[in-house]
């Protein structure tokens, strides 16, 4: 078979995955079903990067200096709740791949894997993980896996990130961030505008928190990375940490917009523009 034709094959066996699987990364927030199935019949189609227009899109994206150091650090969630870890630790790894202080997570490394290495080798490649990220935030790994918190006066199941827990979970990890709530007091062009800037630069990055059933996928609250803008269609590529659930996609600008204008606990969701030190 033809590379592209398998390409092909491989995302519609994808898309119907995607429709049998659970919200991936999802925060389990209060909106209704009837406004979020509105929004999903609303939602223009979402192209696949795996197929012969995605892939010509990034070819003539104007703006897409952070796809390369993005998908050469890229790796999946493997938890459920931890799109945002995960995000965070593929912009760490890419704002920091060429530094000598990379913390090295020794979490997942078992007793038996270390009896026949020389003595004081160490096997773990320096890098940030969706684990190590999470300790230098102040929301715990347990309330990200719903441990019950104080939201308000009223202790509740959070799982997940809110835009500003995850935006100070960045922080933590040494990032000077500018997180943008993409509420009434914003316009689509000056998201826009500030989402393509970042992207046409090198050395920052932009991460979005959307509502995949006001994009037209099925799931919650999700966070990703932006890897490039194509103009002619004016459509984002969504580097989507769970690939599993809905693999990465060419986002229609009105799409994203309307999934990050959705509430979320407390405000609505929006994105981090983050710049290295």
């Amino acid at each position: 078979m033809h590379p592209i034709g398998s390409i092909k094959k491989f995302a519609s066996a994808a898309l119907l995955v995607t429709a049998a699987l659970l919200p991936a990364c999802a925060t389990y927030d209060a909106e209704t079903r009837t406004t979020a199935g509105a929004a999903l019949r609303a939602a223009p189609a979402l192209v696949p990067f795996a197929s012969e227009e995605g892939v010509a899109r990034l070819g003539r994206a104007s703006a897409k200096a952070d796809f390369a150091p993005l998908a050469n650090q890229f790796e999946a969630q493997y938890n459920g709740a931890f799109c945002g870890p995960t995000s965070a630790a593929i912009v760490l790894n890419a704002v920091r791949n060429l530094s000598a202080e990379l913390p090295r997570d020794h979490s997942r490394l078992r007793k038996e894997d270390l009896q026949f290495l020389p003595p004081g080798a160490d096997p773990i490649v320096p890098r940030h993980t969706q684990d190590s990220v999470i300790e230098r935030g102040r929301k715990t790994r347990a309330q990200v896996l719903g441990e019950p918190m104080m939201i308000g006066s009223k202790a509740t199941r959070d799982f997940g990130y809110q835009l500003r827990q995850f935006d100070e979970m960045l922080r933590g990890n040494g990032l000077d961030t500018r997180l943008v709530i993409a509420d009434d007091a914003i316009s689509e062009q000056a998201i826009r505008t500030d989402l393509v800037d970042n992207l046409a630069r090198t050395g920052d990055y932009v991460i979005v928190n959307y509502r995949r059933e006001a994009v037209g996928q099925k799931g919650g609250g999700h966070i990703s990375p932006l890897g490039a803008y194509d103009t002619a269609s004016d459509s984002f590529l969504v580097l989507d940490v769970n690939p599993a659930a809905a693999g990465w996609v060419w986002m229609p600008t009105a799409t994203l917009i309307a999934g990050m204008r959705t509430f979320d606990t407390v405000e609505n969701r929006g994105y981090v523009l983050v710049h290295a030190p």
